[in-house]
């Protein structure tokens, strides 16, 4: 059957896919694939797998390999504020009629895919299936693919990459990928393709020892970040910070890095090992396309300062590392006198292990609800919360959570808005047209 859908339809039929759930495995991402004409095939790919870092290291390679002038495609999930955020080329979204186009083509093989008998696929494997059919329709010329979840059986691991990476591994998503750091990067080093090398971040010994096993099954190269890629702080502060790297090619001195944080450091190092690896291999990425990278490259909704007086970030930190970097950037670079907390977080994660490392430096606490069918209960998740010796006040709507914040934080206080992607989009919105209103209305009284 063929579809004809505007841009309200599609994300209508995207949307209602949801009832599928989520659902690892590839027979159903592969025959999808195939009833395209394998688009993943069409195109050159890295592929980024990991706990956390793995979105910052996307964008870093993608921006890497801009700055070379490729045309560079980028697949994320989630997004924050809209759908098109998950499939872009070189920084630009897709257009909403091209969403409406490629959800009808992959609508269309889904329905054969169900005449076969094969079970429905999940959104997931559909808007890969869609973002991968968009690149090689662009004739991009490289992708820098985010996995979804684990590696081994997420929809994205039909690529077979020029590189595969894998971020910092950590406890998250236990249910599916285990209950020990080794297992989860075993499922992790699924992306490993034979002969194809890999890069991996400092990682704990159980974690190295289990992706160095998979590589070695592959025959595949590990390019071992804080041993073959060194790096030393010259600098980090709320403006930034400056590093000196030691690559697989040589010495990069005084290196800026736009993203905050310690932990972008190694991420950094990470992605200047994979532009290094690609350009062994076939690419052209030189020393100034990596500065120009790592000094360029924007990550919302990661560490993101919305206003500085009051000092305002936004920051994604959904499992308990996220949090203890959180943690570390607000102790170490982001000055206040005292901090208010809005925090939302999903059902599915250990709220126990997110609380105990940030709720510490929050002075009161405002607890609200991501915008996803799986939030923790505000009511049960500020039981947990009143646990600590701080105030906690309840805003189940996250608009009314952000203003109930900006009201108690003065000019030189911190309001921190964490606990999940799904709460940050909106969260993110609302601050930036406060904001922007509060700079049109100082810019026009200047003017009087």
């Amino acid at each position: 059957m063929g579809y004809d859908m505007d841009y309200n339809e599609a994300m209508r039929y995207l949307h209602g896919l949801q009832r599928f759930g989520s659902r690892l495995g590839l027979e159903r991402i592969e025959r999808l694939m195939a009833l395209l004409g394998n688009p993943e095939k069409r195109f050159r790919s890295v592929h980024i797998a990991g706990t956390n870092g793995k979105g910052s290291v996307t964008a870093m390679v993608a921006r890497g390999l801009e700055e070379t002038g490729y045309k560079v495609g980028r697949y994320i999930s989630p997004f924050l504020e809209e759908f098109e955020e998950r499939i872009s080329i070189n920084g630009s979204n897709i257009p909403k009629p091209k969403v409406a186009e490629l959800t009808s083509t992959v609508r269309g093989a889904v329905d054969t895919m169900l005449s076969e008998g094969y079970d429905h696929p999940t959104e997931f494997e559909i808007v890969t299936a869609m973002g991968f059919e968009y690149f090689a329709r662009e004739a991009v010329d490289f992708a820098s693919i985010e996995v979804g979840m684990g590696g081994r059986y997420d929809a994205t691991n039909v690529i077979t990459p020029m590189v595969s990476v894998i971020t910092a591994i950590g406890y998250d998503h236990m249910e599916r990928l285990g209950d020990t750091l080794g297992k989860i990067a075993y499922e992790k080093a699924g992306i490993i393709k034979r002969g194809v090398p890999v890069v991996t971040s400092p990682q704990v010994p159980e974690a190295i020892a289990a992706i160095e096993k998979v590589a070695g099954d592959t025959g595949s190269r590990v390019v071992r970040v804080g041993r073959d890629v060194t790096w030393s702080e010259k600098g980090c502060s709320l403006d930034g910070q400056t590093i000196d790297l030691v690559g697989l090619r040589g010495r990069y001195s005084n290196v800026g890095i736009a993203l905050l944080g310690r932990h972008q450091q190694a991420n950094a190092a990470t992605a200047v090992a994979c532009l290094e690896l690609l350009s062994e291999i076939g690419a052209c990425v030189d020393e100034r396309s990596i500065r120009g990278a790592l000094a360029g490259v924007r990550w919302p909704g990661r560490l993101e300062i919305m206003s500085r007086s009051p000092v305002v970030v936004v920051d994604g930190a959904h499992n308990q590392d996220g949090a203890r970097v959180l943690s570390a950037a607000i102790r170490d670079i982001i000055p206040h006198r005292r901090m208010v907390m809005v925090i939302g977080i999903l059902a599915d994660k250990v709220a126990d292990d997110i609380l105990a490392e940030l709720v510490p430096l929050a002075n009161e606490v405002i607890v609200t609800r991501p915008n996803s069918p799986r939030a923790f209960p505000p009511e049960v998740l500020a039981e947990k919360v009143r646990h600590f010796p701080v105030s906690v006040h309840v805003e189940p709507r996250i608009a009314e959570a952000i203003e109930k914040g900006l009201s108690l934080v003065g000019h030189g206080d911190l309001l921190c808005v964490t606990g999940s992607l799904y709460l940050i989009g909106e969260a993110r919105s609302k601050l930036a047209g406060i904001f922007q209103s509060d700079r049109n209305r100082v810019e026009n009284d200047a003017l009087v």
